[in-house]
């Protein structure tokens, strides 16, 4: 029986277990997108995850949709990466970045000169949104012109190579949880109906656009999407995802992708019949009622439900977790103060379970 616990092969790269970091937003970079030495620090106590997901990451300026989050998008940037890759390789670690734009979701407040966010469509989210002056409204983003989308395809696939400059062992594209390429993929949020709209082929457009631009550059063992199909998060409305995603899905197969990593949603039917299409490795980050995966999502690598394991908050607590999980415990529960917090602030320090 396979278990959490026991190495795989991703794509070429030897993993020590299957358990995997999933991607937080820290708020711990410097205002111009600069990983600090805390975050060299959080990233290396948690080298013994199999594989560690970053934070979101934007690929340009416009795509930043929170105070304090890194780039990978100016030299200096990169630069501040290799630290964190570094130290994450000589801890016996494997780590992929995030590229992440966030599209609507975000506010002038945190851009520069005067930009506004952007999205497929002029609709805004109809939430706020956390900003370093406090929550603040979602503004009406600004359409993309055909030109600026193809800009923005370009960005990802330089963020890409400059991921891998960084030292980065490959990317993960986030198109989950209401961001640019989740906006593309909804009915709400996307209104438009030219080639990247209009129909469920051409809602999954920008994200196929996206992840063959990406592996051009930096090769399809080194690239991966996440996706969250159905999932109201951030003010996303797509009653019926699946034809969309399964288009989505059935452009991306045939490239041979590292992985295909699912926000699962509750609706096992429909991730099962998607990694079905997809044909390749396939991890899940479990649903939750408000609370942490725990010890129980093991069984779903036992079970054969997913190929991988995804880790939230537990990891944010537990920096050594595959440790605990193995035996049984204890578990440090994630403080508030853990969260959030400009490069030091608010960093806590959980205790290891060898002390």
């Amino acid at each position: 029986m396979t278990t959490a616990f026991d190495p795989v092969d991703l794509a070429g790269l030897p993993l020590a277990n299957r358990l995997v970091m999933a991607p937080m937003t820290r708020n711990r970079a410097t205002a111009d997108g600069v990983p600090t030495p805390s975050m060299v620090r959080y990233y290396t106590q948690r080298a013994s995850a199999g594989l560690i997901i970053t934070e979101a990451t934007q690929p340009n300026v416009v795509g930043r949709g929170y105070p304090l989050t890194p780039g990978l998008h100016t030299p200096e940037q990169i630069a501040g990466w290799r630290e964190v890759t570094d130290s994450v390789h000589a801890a016996g670690g494997t780590i992929f970045a995030q590229l992440w734009h966030g599209g609507r979701i975000g506010h002038p407040t945190v851009l520069p000169d005067g930009l506004i966010p952007v999205a497929p469509s002029a609709v805004a989210a109809e939430q706020q949104v956390f900003t370093e002056d406090g929550m603040k409204d979602c503004v009406v983003p600004r359409e993309l012109s055909d030109d600026e989308i193809r800009e923005t395809i370009a960005d990802f696939a330089t963020a890409a190579r400059n991921a891998i400059e960084a030292g980065f062992d490959g990317v993960e594209i986030h198109g989950a949880n209401g961001y640019l390429i989740h906006q593309f993929l909804s009915p709400g949020s996307n209104l438009r109906t030219d080639e990247w709209g209009g129909s469920d082929e051409a809602r999954a457009r920008f994200a196929v656009e996206v992840v063959r631009a990406v592996a051009a550059e930096i090769g399809a063992r080194r690239t991966a999407l996440r996706i969250s199909p159905g999932n109201p998060f951030n003010g996303m409305t797509a009653p019926e995802p699946e034809a969309t995603y399964t288009a989505l899905v059935e452009e991306i197969a045939p490239l041979g992708l590292a992985y295909l990593h699912a926000c699962d949603v509750r609706d096992a039917g429909l991730l099962a019949r998607l990694r079905k299409r997809f044909g390749g490795t396939f991890v899940l980050n479990p649903a939750t009622d408000g609370g942490s995966a725990g010890p129980e999502a093991l069984s779903l690598i036992e079970e054969g439900e997913a190929d991988l394991l995804a880790y939230g908050r537990l990891f944010l607590a537990n920096p050594d977790l595959p440790a605990r999980l193995a035996a049984g415990g204890p578990f440090n529960e994630p403080v508030r103060e853990s969260f959030y917090g400009g490069d030091d602030s608010g960093y806590v320090d959980y205790p290891s379970l060898t002390g």
